[in-house]
């Protein structure tokens, strides 16, 4: 089964709709003891349906911080977040669950697959918490195996399986709830240069079969494989265009 059979067909002009992220303003300060930290200093942005999105910037800069947010897996001290025009500062830690469960696809470095369950129940495991009945959870994550290529390998555990295949069940477990957003945090640091050239093969195939990609990583020229990039750097976004207020029609902050 091709990429494409799983995902949606896009639709129309992005530029009619929401963007799935807005981020206008957003600010992050943790307190360590008495002092505190800055890890972001009051960005805005936005993504767009069916854009692929590559932001770097090198350790300490405020883009893990920033991928944290974006995925809900952390609020903003300040500023706001829309996902798909829904605000998630009103969330309540219920709410914020179900979004990062149906709403987000993670793919991560270290792939976070469960050594003792097979390819196959370790792409079920969203479906799981979702409740989904397990004929249905079987057949979703046996198509999800198919896209990216692991039809053959659906009974191995993850020791069974090289790097790039591993994280290849990690992005079928991203697809296997239908995301709106697939968010890829270093997805090509564990993996040698074989298999990272076959995982961003597979980012294009996702990218060019609709899906929306969110791509954190310091490689530039992992980078440069997305539609667009931006960089961080001591909590903010680098110089590149004026970002538009929320709901505005124009994309955000340039490449």
């Amino acid at each position: 089964m091709a990429v494409s059979e799983v995902m949606d067909a896009p639709g129309p002009d992005p530029q009619l709709r929401e963007p799935i992220v807005a981020l206008e303003g957003i600010r992050k300060t943790y307190a360590t003891g008495t002092v505190a930290v800055e890890a972001l200093r009051g960005v805005s942005m936005r993504v767009d349906e069916g854009e692929y999105l590559a932001i770097t910037g090198p350790s300490g800069s405020g883009k893990s911080t920033l991928m944290h947010i974006i995925g809900c897996l952390d609020v903003p001290t300040a500023g706001r977040y829309l996902l798909s025009g829904h605000d998630v500062s009103a969330m309540s830690e219920r709410e914020l669950a179900h979004v990062r469960n149906r709403r987000i696809g993670f793919v991560f470095q270290q792939f976070n697959l469960l050594p003792s369950l097979s390819a196959l129940r370790n792409v079920e495991l969203p479906l799981v918490y979702a409740g989904v009945p397990g004929p249905e959870r079987a057949r979703r994550a046996l198509a999800a195996l198919d896209a990216v290529g692991l039809a053959d390998r659906v009974r191995h555990r993850p020791g069974e399986l090289s790097g790039g295949q591993q994280q290849r069940v990690s992005v079928a477990r991203a697809l296997v709830t239908d995301p709106d957003l697939i968010l890829a945090d270093e997805p090509t640091g564990n993996l040698d240069s074989v298999a990272t050239r076959d995982m961003l093969g597979l980012m294009d195939d996702l990218h060019a079969a609709g899906r929306t990609i969110v791509l954190i990583t310091h490689e530039h020229d992992v980078a440069e494989r997305a539609g667009r990039r931006l960089a961080v750097s001591d909590g903010l976004l680098l110089p590149g265009g004026a970002p538009e207020p929320l709901g505005a029609g124009a994309p955000g902050v340039g490449a």
